[in-house]
């Protein structure tokens, strides 16, 4: 009886379609264009709006075999689930599942540092480096109280913020256009020069603005008619995205020059406002960042802890209570702030940024590979899109991993052990559990 209460809890038709698309926009809106826009033009100069439209594209081909698996097996382990259909309960399920897993958690500390850099415009604390973290940490907090919480309050504080930050973003973009003088961008002494790596590695970054989409796959057993309303709500998503994203982009780029862009970057759409329409503007601003970045962090811890749960309930990954009371959902919901306060503690912004898109174009490629390959007549799809979305991922991947060898090769040493110590850990685990499988394996408390 004592383990009835650890089965996760899902509420079959608690989500609406406006629910799903403010959840997928809210942890897209999130972490694109607040922080990307500065990293995005320091790789590839002026042409960095076009990067966006780019990863936009790539996007819109990759969330086909999303749409495809999500009508045939809505779920609420969303990746984890389509993984395992693909690929059985083996290694490289649980090896892409836990990718996605620590790139949803990455976006997470990167949206909570996001969160810490626009609010100290509002006040000048001096050494951002210690407040920029200490807010972070202080936002993750604040989520994983409400998100303790039911469904309909997470469902409601992620639509408000969403409609509030989205509405006024728009306001943002349009008033920064209509204001400019020009829509030129000025580019400044020491701009970079686009190079085709440049281009591409900014090209991913600029999926990392997109891929909250994927959140909208985990919340396939609580859509109202998930098989209709699924496609619907992630393609809604992706187009509101583009739009909004194509509006700040000429407007951040009109009123800022190309190395001021760069300078910024961590706060670039509230150092934008500044010149061209005074501190009010900031304000307004800050105040936007911060709202989409705690209503994307909610909507985000929301759906990764669901799909570590799931995982944990496929006996694909190891868990343990800790003592802990509650449902497998509650400790997993534990387990992703933890990890999300120490990389919000120890890393930087672009750093968070890199670590998140390698982890996630790996595990994408992985999808349309298992759809291609083992899914192609279950699902319905048609073998030419996964394989287009195979060849675009691996080539903006493959410009991403050169522009940050180039720079920052700690990065890649990083993703590298992390991968590696995921694949041996996995390994392991899956050996003992073939083992035990035999015998009768109890829970362990």
């Amino acid at each position: 009886m004592a383990d009835q209460n650890r089965t996760p809890q899902y509420e079959e038709g608690s989500l609406s379609l406006i629910g799903a698309v403010a959840l997928g926009t809210g942890v897209m809106i999130g972490a694109g264009i607040f922080a990307l826009t500065g990293q995005m033009a320091e790789m590839t100069g002026p042409l960095f709006p076009l990067a966006f439209l780019a990863a936009a594209v790539i996007v819109s081909f990759s969330a086909y075999s999303y749409v495809k698996m999500s009508n045939t097996y809505p779920s609420a382990g969303g990746i984890g689930m389509y993984l395992q259909k693909a690929y059985g309960s083996t290694l490289p399920t649980a090896f892409h599942a836990l990718l996605m897993y620590f790139s949803m958690v990455i976006a997470q500390s990167f949206l909570a540092r996001t969160f810490g850099s626009y609010t100290l415009e509002l006040f000048d604390l001096g050494d951002r480096s210690l407040f920029v973290p200490l807010l972070g940490v202080g936002l993750l907090l604040a989520a994983f109280l409400i998100n303790l919480s039911a469904n309909k309050l997470i469902e409601t504080v992620a639509s408000v913020l969403g409609f509030i930050k989205i509405g006024g973003i728009i306001v943002f973009g349009v008033v920064g256009v209509f204001i400019a003088d020009s829509i030129e961008m000025g580019t400044g002494g020491d701009a970079p020069s686009p190079t085709i790596s440049g281009f591409l590695g900014a090209t991913a970054l600029g999926i990392l603005a997109f891929k909250g989409f994927t959140t909208i796959t985990n919340s396939g057993s609580e859509l109202k008619n998930p098989k209709r309303n699924l496609g619907k709500a992630i393609m809604i998503s992706i187009g509101l995205c583009v739009v909004i994203y194509a509006l700040v982009g000429f407007a951040v780029a009109s009123n800022l020059s190309l190395s001021e862009i760069i300078e910024t970057q961590d706060y670039s759409l509230a150092a934008a406002a500044r010149p061209a329409l005074g501190e009010a503007a900031v304000a307004f601003t800050v105040i936007l960042a911060m709202l989409a970045t705690a209503g994307g962090i909610i909507a985000s811890v929301f759906a990764v802890s669901r799909m570590l749960a799931m995982l944990t309930e496929m006996k694909l990954v190891p868990h343990r209570h800790f003592h802990m009371p509650g449902s497998v959902q509650k400790h997993t919901l534990v387990y992703t702030i933890v990890l999300g306060l120490v990389l919000t503690a120890f890393f930087d912004l672009s750093r968070i940024a890199a670590l998140g898109i390698i982890f996630y174009l790996i595990m994408d490629i992985a999808i349309h590979w298992g759809v291609l390959r083992h899914l192609r007549e279950s699902v319905g799809a048609n073998a030419i899109i996964p394989s287009i979305a195979i060849l675009l991922d691996t080539l903006v991947l493959g410009g991403f991993v050169w522009v940050k060898a180039t720079s920052d090769p700690l990065v890649l040493i990083v993703a590298t052990i992390v991968m590696a110590v995921l694949l041996v850990g996995e390994w392991l685990f899956l050996a003992n559990r073939d083992k035990s499988e035999n015998s009768d394996h109890s829970h362990s408390h």
